[in-house]
């Protein structure tokens, strides 16, 4: 499967097609992600919130691929948003991950009440 590549303001691409990981198991995350990755899929999504991040590190590892080859995203739990807070929730999600970086990381939902509209 070769999936389309749409471009972003940045120069950079993200795959058009990808493979979320929602309300998969972290046991079951590493087969399921391969196989994601074994059919082509090259754009992961996950989320701190998904409790499976360790999971989908197993299967990028496993599948030999090069990194310049996957575009992963993952999330930021919303209980994180505070700067020093989230520059750490990232780095947990990295290390989970395996990974030195990633090419998506979002705010999961905005909850500007919480945060005194910051």
């Amino acid at each position: 499967m070769k999936t389309h590549r749409v471009p972003l303001n940045d120069g950079t691409t993200i795959p058009q097609l990808g493979f979320g990981v929602l309300f998969v198991p972290d046991g079951e995350t590493e087969d399921v992600v391969g196989t994601a990755l074994d059919v082509g899929y090259r754009h992961i999504d996950t989320a701190q919130l998904y409790h499976n991040e360790a999971g989908v590190g197993r299967a990028l590892a496993r599948s030999g691929l090069p990194r310049e080859e996957l575009y992963v995203t993952t999330k930021l739990h919303n209980g994180y948003h505070e700067p020093a807070r989230a520059t750490a929730s990232l780095s947990e999600s990295l290390d989970r991950l395996g990974l030195d970086h990633v090419d998506l990381f979002l705010i999961h939902w905005p909850l500007p009440t919480l945060y005194n509209g910051d």
